[in-house]
């Protein structure tokens, strides 16, 4: 049983921060830290409360993927578990992330490779740390893909630059990530935890009920028709009309005040 609390969560201004602990091994995720996170962002997603998710690291490091010492061990004791870590694990965090009824956040500190780059791939919005980089390393380790990048990097960067990344398995440091399309914003790193926290905290008061639909959209028109896509706006639209948020909005458009959204 490790000694150190592998995940750790803060609350404040509507904004849950999950920050992967264990900076000694670049956060490279054990079972412990893939289960414990699972639970975290369930629970995040369930949480009345909680109006925005920031995920990071701790340390210098956001997160190197899989702990490969943790994964050779139990391949070699004969331990069947890391063929099922995709399917107990990484898909079903990335799909906690993906739809997530509220935003998620990434604050990419440091190195992401592996499955810890596919992380914040499919959070809804990336901000970098200046000495941040990302790779896509499973073809490193002879393995493809893993936790939903072959989905979510083409989506971010193309299918011809996210071939690359895979193939080549080359880094991408913070500027070019940001010329790339990977990341929304570069951030001074003593200045991305604050930074983050601020974007997260504006999510979270705002009307958190058409962010989930707008996520909704989005993840149907990144895979549907066009007339599927405008099925899906035209329900978004009709149940967001029906909102106290929208009808909030209007009204405070008309009188010419802020609009105090509550999420519902």
């Amino acid at each position: 049983m490790s000694t150190e609390d592998v995940l750790l969560t803060a609350d404040a201004d509507g904004v849950r921060t999950l920050t992967m602990n264990r900076p000694k091994a670049y956060n490279s995720l054990t079972t412990e830290l893939k289960e414990r996170l699972l639970t975290a962002l369930r629970d995040a997603a369930e949480t009345a409360d909680v109006r925005a998710v920031v995920l990071t690291g701790a340390g210098k490091a956001f997160c190197a993927g899989q702990d490969l010492k943790e994964h050779v061990g139990l391949l070699q004791a004969g331990d069947t578990a890391p063929l099922r870590t995709v399917a107990e694990h990484y898909n079903p965090i990335v799909r906690t992330i993906v739809d997530m009824p509220k935003p998620v956040v990434a604050a990419v500190n440091g190195p992401a490779a592996g499955a810890g780059a596919a992380f914040a791939y499919a959070c809804d919005l990336r901000l970098a740390a200046a000495s941040s980089n990302f790779l896509m390393a499973f073809a490193n380790v002879g393995l493809g893909p893993d936790s939903g990048a072959a989905w979510t990097l083409q989506r971010l960067v193309g299918y011809g630059r996210a071939a690359e990344l895979m193939l080549l398995a080359r880094t991408v440091d913070a500027q070019e990530a940001l010329r790339l399309g990977l990341v929304s914003e570069v951030v001074v790193d003593d200045e991305l935890a604050v930074r983050a926290h601020a974007i997260a905290a504006k999510l979270a008061a705002g009307p958190t009920v058409a962010y989930a639909k707008i996520k909704e959209v989005l993840g149907v028109g990144a895979r549907a028709t066009l007339e599927d896509t405008l099925a899906a706006e035209e329900a978004a639209q009709a149940a967001l009309g029906a909102t106290a948020d929208h009808r909030e909005a209007v009204e405070a458009f008309v009188a010419k005040r802020k609009p105090e959204f509550r999420g519902k």
